[in-house]
């Protein structure tokens, strides 16, 4: 978890400022309008402004530019030679006290605040709530700052103008941006958005995309959807955004109802997907196992230790196995022995279960152990002081299978043989109708990892994180398999060179087994590797068929 006493000012006020090439590649696209207005709701030091006075705008009329804070508006003021309103002032303050009242604008560009609601002072969390509320758009408070400031951002424009904006992302797959998802379909006429391979703000370790979206004339008219343009570098931006805008494929209907992440599958792939979903012996999770989050401590540091502190402190008695992190599981099994290695290895293998109500009996050594915990204020913590006895974690119990919450490249069950008990870094699967041995076997192939990339979100880095209600979304094959069939698997995934190559040895074993073409095998492969090298931003994305004609 992060904490924002160890954030940067920068990152804290979202202060990651747009490079000069990727803003004239937005105002030039917004320019194709001759727009009389322009709204420029987080300035920053005033590139956006740099670039429209550069292209020459000649039919504005009127910008106004939003900068919270005074330094960075005093910097975009001196910037630009352009009679640009520059106000010193929270943009969605002035929109619910004074912008919604007045003239919307032809164009908005810009790069809003990517800062997490958590971080933000009460009252603009206050003032993003309100945003939702105006609009009657579902609010969550694990929204972003970049989200209110588009949903505002749409709304100011006048019908036929045009955002052009640098956003998230995470925009494509997040729960709390599907407010903002619903609200530019229903509000725009068509979504283009660039989606880049490489990382453009690398201090952020944040994936960035630039949305192009051109708004309704009437709230009546049927829009024409979202289309996405893969590229490889910023010199493709020297290609006119117009033609990309004009010539890019759309797609609207189911496919951009919920997630957008099915955009990045051809509809031969989307249509695969649809088929498999039909077949009996083809399941979701939800249908042939149950989930639930791993034992919360509260602070695992203490609360989970290894042999040395059991040993220290005396606590045998109060130590349980357990394992806690993807770096503790080698493979799809975690056996006793694997426990074993661990905890030789001096890794935190040992779950310390106090049971006891009353401290005062408690012997000496556990209080001692205890009094450290004290030390830390451990008792203070949400989840420590949400109990009626801050170190009586509850919910203990183990389950015949454990995933872990992230995955590097795609996500894994495990046999819990050993049956240990598992933090809350993994959830405690129990399968339904299904045995254990083959659940597990038959989790891991390339159809449950691709509706695996589409239905759960990814962080700096490149992670893949499933919360419960995603994984119960996976399709899943149900296959036969014994232990012994279990066992060949885990040991050809321990020494398998790499993932991929793993995936396609299941691929054979899995979906041959239920009958899935050869041809159908590769083509979900495909697909799982392009989007999770999208995810990772480690290889260089596909060609768009827009430009063949231009390249």
């Amino acid at each position: 978890m992060n904490f924002i006493e160890f954030e940067s000012k920068q990152k804290l006020r979202g202060g990651f400022y747009t490079d000069p090439s990727i803003a004239k590649f937005l105002v030039k696209w917004v320019n194709i309008l001759n727009p009389s207005s322009i709204l420029e709701p987080s300035c920053g030091d005033g590139v956006f402004l740099s670039e429209i006075e550069g292209q020459n705008i000649t039919s504005i009329n009127q910008v106004t530019a939003f900068e919270i804070d005074k330094e960075e508006a005093e910097k975009a003021t001196r910037r630009t030679k352009l009679s640009a309103r520059v106000i010193n002032a929270d943009f969605l303050k002035w929109y619910l006290f004074e912008g919604q009242y007045g003239e919307n604008f032809d164009a908005v560009v810009g790069n809003p605040p990517f800062i997490r609601y958590q971080y933000l002072p009460s009252g603009q969390q206050l003032l993003a709530e309100k945003i939702f509320s105006l609009l009657k758009l579902p609010f969550t408070k694990h929204t972003n700052a970049w989200v209110p400031f588009v949903i505002a951002s749409i709304k100011m424009l006048r019908p036929g103008g045009r955002l052009a904006m640098v956003i998230p992302s995470e925009i494509f797959h997040i729960p709390h941006a599907q407010s903002l998802r619903r609200y530019l379909a229903e509000q725009c006429s068509r979504i283009m958005i660039i989606d880049p391979s490489e990382l453009w703000f690398n201090e952020t370790l944040q994936g960035t995309v630039l949305i192009l979206a051109e708004k309704k004339q009437d709230i009546a008219e049927k829009g024409r959807g979202v289309a996405i343009i893969p590229i490889t570098n910023r010199q493709m931006l020297s290609i006119e955004p117009e033609y990309y805008f004009q010539n890019a494929e759309y797609t609207n209907g189911n496919t951009i109802k919920g997630k957008w992440m099915p955009l990045f599958l051809s509809p031969k792939e989307r249509n695969l997907i649809s088929e498999l979903k039909e077949k009996d012996d083809i399941k979701t999770f939800a249908d042939i196992a149950s989930v639930d989050v791993g034992i919360v401590t509260g602070a695992n540091k203490f609360f989970l230790v290894p042999d040395n502190i059991v040993e220290e402190f005396e606590l045998q008695k109060w130590a349980h196995p357990m394992f806690g992190r993807s770096a503790h599981v080698k493979g799809i099994i975690y056996s006793v022995k694997d426990h074993e290695v661990n905890k030789d290895s001096g890794l935190p293998a040992n779950f310390l279960w106090f049971q006891e109500e009353k401290i005062e009996e408690l012997p000496i050594n556990v209080r001692k152990y205890l009094d450290i915990g004290i030390k830390q204020k451990l008792p203070t913590r949400f989840k420590c002081r949400t109990r009626k006895i801050w170190y009586k974690v509850p919910s203990v119990y183990s389950s015949p299978i454990g995933m872990l919450k992230r995955a590097h490249n795609y996500p894994r069950l495990v046999l819990n043989s050993a049956n240990v008990y598992t933090t809350d870094t993994a959830y405690r699967i129990k399968p339904i109708g299904i045995e254990p041995e083959a659940l597990v076997l038959g989790f891991i192939n390339s159809l449950t990892c691709l509706t695996a990339e589409i239905e759960g979100r990814h962080y700096g880095g490149g992670v893949l994180e499933l919360v419960p209600s995603e994984i119960e979304r996976l399709l899943v094959p149900q296959i036969k398999a014994s232990f012994t069939d279990l066992k060949a698997a885990d040991l050809r995934f321990r020494s398998a060179d790499n993932d991929s190559e793993f995936l396609r040895v299941q691929d054979n074993l899995v979906l041959g087994k239920i009958g899935i073409t050869k041809n159908d095998q590769e083509i979900l492969h495909n697909a799982w590797d392009r989007l999770r090298n999208r995810r990772h931003r480690t290889k260089s994305v596909e060609k768009p068929e827009i430009l063949d004609a231009v390249m």
